[in-house]
């Protein structure tokens, strides 16, 4: 069993230099946290920045605390000065977290971060470049890599590649906003396994790269290139087991006690979090504050422990946060307070484990309500100390864990008179009711704790470089590649069934500008100009087109998947009789979805009619073409037709026809001793079933086929028929 090498910005250990001492602490919050419950047990060995600048230590500190960390199968990748403030505070922090949490006023674009963002990627590398091995599994963690897997693929492209997004993925339209939206995207589809907090960010992802880069998607598999990976939701969990049980630590009880006695009678409301714009602090206060305006009552009744952890102390926005927050808690404080009752008691620091853990346990409601959040694990963690099984959970529904938590008081956070009616209604909630929604909620996450979640990764991540090596099984080798060329050598009469768009020229959005280059003339003649060498084109285009581009070519040719056929130095014929009345009936239908999908449009053929939606959305797409489909075919049971699913295409035709019925004719006509047919979608499986056992079949793309190899693409198979050219 390989090593699991895990990556994320901060180690579980974070060292810092006081008076001229190194000390070291574990790490408190966020990802370091969860992950380091578990890391060992999967013989882990972790790599990330320890906290610290270069600036700060020398060479002998350096040594002293890289080998103190190694001890703990931690690896410290160290910054420089400039690293920290471009690449970690600079786009990491100014750039992808505001733009990823719907913040795009706060984003700033600045190449001098993105430069220093490539350059932070590569430092972590290099790093791991040392250490990796072959069979090791490789898990990288968040916004601060996502270059990071295309770096490591170039020298280790073998080794199985994680990437795990803990924040938001945002919208198409938001993404599309990243001056280096492509480059991003281009780093995050290295990896095999890229993996989200929820679907809503999964399906995000997939549009995205589906627009910005072309890829095609089959459900969760994404064919990057000559690769296939997969996307998919992994909602994160605790370490249920730890806070459970931590309530019956000596020294929680102690804090329970004190933080009870001070409070009294009062019902503790908990609020939590990082002073973060992303948080919705600020509107909580405000929901408070109307919660105590609207329903007086409950003066001196409540106290709010609001709970600020410092962050991001020198960026502008979280500077312009935390004035704002001290003044709107003087404010509320001012207002409603009285000599012997604060309204809020505010604590701007990080709480240790076990004070975390005993306001947890006093809290009589949590008030989780951020404006955008990955997942939120407090919220997680809160019900988990419930031992008694009271306490209610006001959860934001735009945090990731709202999807988990549906038992829990689910509030817009923008909404301040519903989370201040929230309030009203967690106070009045029955215990056994509490405990009903409560125990259902800890069941849940007692089952999908974080070892669980990590072992689902690992699964799928193992099951995706499983369908990559059957893929790779039936990849055209380099070998095979010598085999084919040595057979064909060989062979005294030999055919070409080659389809068109996307086996000879790339797709595009316009199918009449995928026009025929100086190469594709150049190949087709090198071939067609050997007598021993018959050459067929495939193709679904009308029979005008392909005159057009290739009449003047000593070639056979097929066009309108199989309607029409030309032999070499013959006219043009069909292969049986058609008639085309039906279109009238069916081409109304088609305009309509053509007028309902932005982006498509209709191609009318002799015999057939096709809707093209590569331009479309491909969301809005995939909803329209599975809506027509079960339309037409209601429509077309007594009109002997068929519906033919290409890529992005749907097409009408006379049933019968077909491309693996036309090429019979060849097959029938001649004693080969070698064929070769390439295409790239489904109507060219109809080819590859005809086909005699020991003929060699190439499908383009990785995916799953009827043929006996796949190629990468249109480029590999120009490059494939640039060598059969030259070979006699």
């Amino acid at each position: 069993m390989g090593r699991l090498l895990i990556v994320s910005n901060r180690l579980p250990i974070t060292v810092s230099k006081i008076k001229n001492a190194i000390h070291f602490q574990s790490s408190i919050g966020g990802v370091a946290t969860g992950l380091a419950s578990f890391y060992k047990s999967y013989n882990g060995i972790w790599f990330g920045w320890p906290g610290i600048s270069l600036k700060k230590i020398n060479e002998r500190e350096k040594t002293f605390i890289k080998e103190k960390l190694v001890r703990n199968n931690c690896y410290p990748v160290f910054l420089s000065q400039h690293e920290i403030e471009y690449y970690y505070a600079g786009f990491c922090n100014k750039t992808i977290w505001p733009l990823f949490h719907y913040f795009t006023e706060y984003a700033l674009y600045r190449k001098d971060f993105w430069e220093a963002y490539k350059k932070g990627n590569r430092t972590f590398a290099e790093v791991i470049f040392k250490y990796a091995k072959p069979g090791d599994k490789i898990w990288i963690h968040d916004y601060h890599f996502l270059l990071l897997p295309k770096i490591l693929r170039e020298k280790l492209p073998n080794v199985a590649i994680g990437l795990f997004l803990h924040i938001p993925f945002p919208s198409f339209e938001i993404f599309s906003i990243l001056p280096w939206r492509k480059e991003i995207l281009e780093g995050i589809a290295e990896a095999d396994l890229i993996g989200f907090h929820t679907y809503e960010y999964v399906k995000c992802f997939l549009e995205s790269i589906g627009r910005i880069m072309g890829y095609e998607q089959d459900f969760l598999q994404i064919t990057a290139g000559n690769r296939v990976v997969m996307a998919d939701a992994f909602p994160m969990g605790i370490d249920y087991n730890r806070f459970a049980e931590a309530i019956n630590n000596s020294d929680v009880q102690k804090e329970v006690e004190k933080t009870r006695k001070k409070a009294g009678k009062n019902k503790i409301i908990l609020s939590i979090d990082r002073l973060d714009y992303t948080k919705g602090i600020r509107e909580r206060l405000l929901s408070y504050d109307t919660f105590l305006t609207k329903y007086p009552e409950y003066k001196r009744k409540v106290t709010l422990i609001l709970v600020a952890a410092p962050s991001r102390t020198k960026v502008e926005h979280y500077i312009m946060l935390k004035k704002d927050v001290d003044e709107l808690v003087g404010r509320i404080n001012g207002r409603h307070g009285t000599i012997d009752w604060m309204p809020i008691w505010y604590m701007y620091r990080t709480l240790p484990f076990n004070m975390l853990v005993a306001f947890y346990q006093i809290a009589d409601i949590a008030l989780i309500t951020p404006l955008r959040d990955g997942m939120n694990l407090m919220a997680k963690e809160f019900i988990a100390t419930k031992s008694d099984g009271k306490g209610v959970l006001i959860l934001s529904e735009m945090a990731g864990a709202a999807e988990e938590l549906g038992e829990a008081i689910i509030v817009n956070p923008n909404n301040i008179e519903e989370m201040a009616d929230a309030l009203k209604t967690a106070l009045t909630i029955p215990e056994e009711e509490q405990i009903k929604q409560n125990r259902i909620m800890q069941k849940r996450l007692k089952n999908y704790n974080i070892e669980r979640w990590a072992k689902d990764f690992m699964e799928r991540l193992s099951y995706i470089k499983k369908i990559q090596e059957e893929l790779g099984v039936k990849k055209l080798t380099q070998k095979v590649e010598e085999h084919l060329l040595k057979d064909y050598i060989k062979g005294k009469k030999c055919l070409f069934l080659l389809d068109y768009d996307g086996t000879l020229v790339p797709f595009t959005k316009k199918p009449e500008k995928a026009r025929p280059d100086e190469e594709v003339f150049a190949l087709i003649n090198s071939l067609a100009k050997k007598v021993k060498n018959e050459v067929v084109i495939v193709s679904g285009r009308k029979k005008e087109t392909m005159n057009r581009w290739f009449g003047h070519l000593n070639i056979g040719l097929i066009s309108d998947h199989g309607v029409w056929i030309r032999e070499k130095g013959k006219r043009w014929q069909m292969i049986e009789p058609m008639e085309n009345q039906w279109k009238k009936e069916i081409r109304p239908i088609l305009e309509l979805y053509a007028n309902r999908t932005p982006g498509s449009f209709i191609e009318d053929k002799e015999f057939s009619l096709a809707w093209h939606y590569r331009s479309a959305n491909p969301e809005l797409a995939k909803i329209r073409a599975k809506e027509l489909k079960d339309t037409i075919l209601h429509l077309t049971i007594n009109l002997d037709l068929e519906v033919l699913e290409g890529n992005k295409v749907m097409e009408i035709k006379n049933l019968g026809t077909s491309k693996g019925r036309s090429v019979l004719k060849w097959l029938s006509e001649g004693e080969w001793d070698f064929i070769l047919a390439i295409g790239d979608d489904w109507t060219d499986e109809e080819i590859f079933e005809v086909l005699p056992e020991w003929a060699y079949s190439i499908k383009v793309g990785l995916t799953a086929s009827k043929a006996k190899f796949n190629i990468p693409s249109y480029i590999e198979v120009r490059a494939l028929l640039k060598k059969m050219g030259k070979v006699w």
